[in-house]
């Protein structure tokens, strides 16, 4: 449980926030949607071609679906939304919506259902998108709320890329040789400037304001009140999370809360996922390679009860949801809530690491031009960062547009991650964007930062 001496503070009501100016017009939203359409199929594409036959079908883990089942649920979702809700079209393929909604069959039982093979995945979803890319040539983008700016056909870019996302864990997880190649991050000196970095205490704007793709639990934006407090400059390195390793810390009962200690103890849980001991060095295995943990890297695959016990055993603890979005959002100068920690404009290379383009994450103090007004690094990509907090709907939340988004997953059984890893893509990560899991899920592109309370 939180310490509730450690809550995101109080929520104040629903304020309005002004836009951030007038919507951009029907040719350039059209522009966009099929830039982050086509970029979205793209990497499936790529997700779904590098292996053979087999790989797709097979279940690479209990805890995922089959790379075919991602492929035909990415269509079937665009055609249920883009051709039959926005459009009115009739139904392409009915007798599949079954199949695919991921709420009528868990993960562990898709291998074993009718599901379409391959090559007829592949002619569905294409099938689907060329018809979509009708509709789209003749958008207006008003009306409705789901058609306003675009938001239908953004909501379906997301979804894709979550599940691009989704298929390079499944990626991860598959044994056999590397399918995916990637460059590496430019390697940058080891990182030595200050380890932490004062948030001052006050209100601040949490939630979306004036972001048309935002998503239902991102909203709707309210004043939030955070006490003074200090937070990593970085995300926590293997090198750190390693010290805690071999200082006994997955032994100590300590540092770990009932359910953490329980859950390590039954599972056998002794270091981040994918590593292993040989001689004198960890190894970890990555996208099919197999090599020394590196030291300056952020850590990676560790669950909650993970994250959390290094925080107790250094004396700190994850930072609450409301601190980690004002440390990225807020701006002193202004008083302010930027889109991003650098400020308004979109991700580019320099800001951060995403979109797939490497294989994992870069050092510690990388993207210096991502950095926050404060001076925190590497909050967007990278890795999704643990924090304090319970999944729950902001004050004011109203479902839309509809509830197994987001609703159904509002409780204490979910903890937020936020800022994104390197295998979210800029359509779906934003200084609001908000992801959430089971504290006991490690496949993930997860780490975490820490931080302490106080002004000094």
């Amino acid at each position: 449980m939180t310490d509730p001496a450690l809550d995101t503070g109080p929520a104040l009501d629903a304020v309005p926030v002004p836009d951030d100016g007038p919507a951009p017009d029907a040719d350039t939203l059209r522009t966009r949607v099929l830039a982050s359409l086509t970029t979205a199929r793209d990497r499936t594409t790529l997700l779904t071609s590098c292996v053979e036959e087999p790989d797709l079908t097979a279940q690479h883990s209990p805890l995922m679906s089959p790379l075919v089942w991602d492929l035909a649920h990415i269509g079937n979702q665009e055609e249920l939304w883009l051709l039959r809700t926005v459009a009115g079209r009739e139904p392409m393929r009915p007798e599949i919506d079954g199949l695919y909604d991921a709420f009528e069959h868990s993960r562990a039982e898709r291998p074993s259902l009718p599901l379409l093979p391959p090559a007829e995945a592949r002619r569905y979803a294409a099938e689907v998108r060329g018809r979509v890319m009708d509709v789209l040539e003749s958008a207006d983008f008003g009306g409705t709320r789901l058609t306003e700016a675009g938001f239908a056909f953004g909501m379906i870019a997301q979804h894709e890329q979550q599940h691009d996302e989704t298929m390079l864990i499944t990626h991860q997880l598959r044994s056999g040789p590397p399918a995916l190649t990637a460059p590496d991050p430019d390697p940058v000196p080891l990182f030595t400037g200050p380890a932490e970095v004062l948030v001052p205490g006050g209100p601040f704007t949490m939630g979306a304001s004036g972001e048309p793709w935002a998503l239902d639990n991102e909203r709707p934006a309210h004043r939030r009140e955070v006490a003074p407090f200090h937070i990593d400059t970085t995300p926590v390195t293997n090198a750190a999370y390693q010290a805690f390793l071999e200082d006994g810390g997955y032994d100590d009962e300590r540092w770990w809360t009932k359910e953490g200690w329980s859950h390590i103890r039954r599972t056998g849980v002794h270091a981040p996922l994918f590593w292993h001991r040989d001689g004198g060095q960890w190894l970890r295995r990555r996208f099919g390679v197999t090599e020394v943990v590196p030291p300056d890297e952020p850590v990676l695959h560790v669950c909650w009860y993970e994250a959390d016990a290094y925080a107790r055993w250094a004396g700190r603890r994850l930072p609450t949801e409301a601190e980690w979005e004002k440390a990225a959002r807020f701006d002193p100068a202004t008083g302010g809530s930027m889109r991003y920690p650098w400020g308004d404009a979109d991700p580019a290379p320099e800001h951060a690491n995403l979109g797939q383009r490497h294989l994992r994450p870069a050092p510690a103090g990388s993207y210096p031009a991502g950095a926050s007004p404060l001076g925190v690094r590497q909050l967007i990509g990278d890795v999704w960062e643990w924090t304090s907090s319970d999944f729950l709907p902001y004050p004011g939340f109203r479902m839309f547009p509809y509830k197994e988004y987001s609703e159904v997953f509002f409780g204490p059984e979910h903890k937020v991650l936020r800022g994104g890893s390197f295998a979210v893509d800029p359509v779906a990560c934003r200084g609001t964007f908000r992801n959430w899991d089971y504290p006991i899920r490690r496949q993930i592109f997860s780490g975490f930062r820490t931080a302490r309370s106080g002004a000094l």
